[in-house]
């Protein structure tokens, strides 16, 4: 495997530097962590997930922000998904940075 390196001049993902394209991955809640009810939905086998809005993006996060609502009340996946870390960069190819 080749290690994930940041060039020289290349901007640091951060949340509030991010495109948010995690946000518009299937989260499957197998914990529970506290979200609210009013952003959990059942997929096709029964299975409890965050809620997607019509366009694909979490229910959960704050579109003028790109920060998540329910942040302290996240699902488990979110907290072990890591900004910056290689499933995100991974995530992150081809999409532009929301805010530069």
């Amino acid at each position: 495997m080749i290690p994930v390196v940041a060039l020289a001049g290349e901007t640091k993902v951060t949340c509030s530097t991010c495109a948010a394209c995690c946000c518009q991955l299937e989260v499957m809640l197998i914990t529970d962590t506290g979200v609210p009810e009013r952003y959990i939905d059942i997929d096709e086998w029964g299975g409890e997930v965050m809620l997607r809005l019509d366009d694909g993006w979490c229910a959960a996060l704050d579109r003028n922000t790109m920060m998540c609502t329910i942040y302290e009340k996240r699902p488990l996946i979110c907290r072990e998904f890591e900004a910056g870390a290689e499933d995100c960069l991974n995530e992150r190819k081809g999409i532009a940075t929301a805010y530069l």
